[in-house]
């Protein structure tokens, strides 16, 4: 299916909350999402799926547990598959995230923060 051009500032404007992705496009098997994060998200991991964290807005640190990265606008870092990490913005951050259709974005872990099923926007 053909759909338009995206605009991120847009897609981003249409939404308030934290930690709750939103689809904005796909490609291959993978999902475009983008978020917003503000304070830390929880650690966990994807066994299956690798995860892509663009920085639109703000700044992400990417805690890993033998390090952390400092991601600014215009930088992504991806997250390998199996690596238990935990997302921290001190300020509102805005994220594209690339990711394969079946990652669920807590991974195994049941969360308060667990989206089951995003939403297009």
């Amino acid at each position: 299916m053909l759909r338009d051009k995206v605009n991120l500032a847009e897609k981003f404007s249409a939404f308030q909350d934290y930690r709750h992705p939103r689809i904005v496009g796909e490609v291959n098997d993978c999902h475009i999402k983008v978020v917003k994060l503000q304070g830390e998200f929880v650690w966990h991991q994807h066994e299956h799926e690798d995860e892509l964290f663009l920085v639109v807005q703000g700044e992400l640190v990417m805690r890993l547990r033998d390090r952390e990265v400092t991601i600014r606008p215009g930088e992504f870092f991806v997250v390998p598959r199996g690596v238990e990490h935990c997302p921290v913005a001190g300020q509102e951050t805005h994220i594209v995230l690339i990711e394969p259709k079946s990652t669920r974005n807590t991974g195994a872990l049941v969360h308060d923060y667990t989206v089951e099923a995003p939403e297009w926007i």
